[in-house]
């Protein structure tokens, strides 16, 4: 009989109950399995990234050959990325889940000195208002990024073997986690990233067998909180919402030389690239004399459907349904349910993401500042992207503990 069909014998049974009855953690040295649905998530990130580096090369100029600064320096970046996606993948996530304590509390202090006034400049550098990076001198450090992987971590390890948050009172240290983090990275400020959280908080949850009827009454008392948030904002985030109020009314007029420039242009270069998108040497002069700004980071889902189309940003969005699809196999196949809780947290963290920065392109929803998961430039986006690649991988190579408990089974009535 093969490894994977054997029975456990009866002195296994029992030495697993003894371990249990004394408090001694389950073994985690499991057998691996290479063939998974994982590598869907793995092939999807990489061409993602390759279609980011050609890309970022369309904005160096319109008469510049090769991959330019941008593109050059992302995959250097990706040599970095591929070595976290690495390391994460390497232990078992059950030996990673015992680091949880210390990586709140480093991921916590690095926002809070983010936050402090009179840190020296050449450390936290203030861009655009904003102090989100700190300087490692080799790249810029975003602990906003970290914060998301280290906030699933922290919320799949305390929803594991719990239950409480079936009721609404059991909700309420779910959102305390939440709250902490997001917080410091609102003051930063910068709300598109704070504002990822929560769908990974309410995913996990649904996950975890929380009543649908608890979240819904959370969603329905949110709606009608949220106006009464908006005097809290910033300035700049209250012109963003209400440019793209003016533009859905068709009325761009005031903004379109200000606060709503940004979007316009990138709805320009998506419009001039048709169904299928434009040469590469036209392309290049379109992106070059329409002057996007962040057309490199940001803002380069509008780079993409110029050059390759409408056609183009849908093989974009079908790569990311792919990522999407090894992720939730993985999540299907997982018995164990820190593990399961884990992936359905970075599953809704990237999907949320994406969203909003396909949403910002297209000028449906305000710009925030987010970036593209694995195609936008920056060290610090893509590593954690691949980082979370990475414990996808994990979860996914590792094969249920002999007498696994069921995850998140529960009667209607309890």
């Amino acid at each position: 009989m093969s490894a994977a069909g054997r029975q456990p014998s009866s002195s296994e049974l029992f030495l697993t109950a003894r371990s249990r009855a004394a408090g001694i953690p389950a073994p985690v040295r499991r057998r691996i399995a290479l063939r998974h649905p994982a590598w869907l998530s793995v092939f999807a990130s990489l061409m993602l990234c390759a279609l980011g580096v050609y890309t970022m090369s369309l904005t160096t100029g319109y008469d510049s050959a090769g991959l330019g600064a941008y593109g050059k320096k992302q995959l250097a970046l990706l040599v970095v990325a591929l070595g976290a996606a690495l390391f994460a993948a390497v232990p078992h996530y059950r030996l990673i889940g015992r680091g949880i304590p210390a990586m709140i509390v480093a991921v916590l202090g690095a926002l809070v000195l983010l936050l402090i006034p009179f840190v020296p400049e050449f450390l936290v550098t203030p861009r655009n208002g904003s102090r989100r990076w700190i300087n490692l001198v080799v790249m810029d450090f975003q602990p906003s990024e970290l914060a998301k992987v280290v906030y699933v971590l922290a919320i799949a390890y305390y929803l594991r073997y719990r239950k409480n948050y079936r009721t609404l009172r059991g909700l309420i240290p779910p959102a305390v986690i939440t709250f902490v983090p997001m917080g410091l990275v609102l003051v930063e400020p910068d709300l598109g990233t704070a504002l990822l959280f929560l769908p990974a908080l309410f995913a996990m949850l649904i996950a975890a067998g929380a009543k649908l009827k608890h979240l819904a009454a959370v969603v329905v008392v949110a709606m009608v909180v949220a106006p009464a948030m908006y005097p809290l904002l910033q300035p700049h985030q209250q012109a963003r919402i209400n440019a793209v109020l003016k533009q859905m009314t068709g009325d761009t007029a005031a903004t379109g030389d200000n606060i709503n420039y940004q979007g316009l242009k990138a709805q320009t270069l998506i419009g001039a690239g048709g169904v299928a998108g434009m040469g590469d040497t036209k392309s290049r002069a379109v992106v070059h004399f329409n002057r996007l700004p962040e057309d490199h980071n940001d803002m380069i889902f509008a780079v993409v459907v110029n050059r390759f189309g409408l056609l183009g940003g849908l093989v974009v969005m079908g790569l990311y349904l792919l990522w999407l699809l090894g992720a939730t196999l993985t999540a299907a196949m997982c018995k164990d349910p820190f593990g399961r809780l884990l992936v359905v947290g970075l599953s809704a963290m990237v999907a949320a993401q994406v969203i909003v920065n396909i949403g910002m392109n297209i000028g449906v929803l305000p710009i925030t500042g987010m970036t593209l998961p694995f195609v936008s430039y920056g060290g610090a986006s893509l590593v954690v992207a691949f980082l979370m690649t990475g414990l996808i991988v994990n979860v996914a190579m590792r094969r249920p503990a002999l007498l696994t408990r069921q995850s998140f089974e529960f009667d209607d009535d309890e």
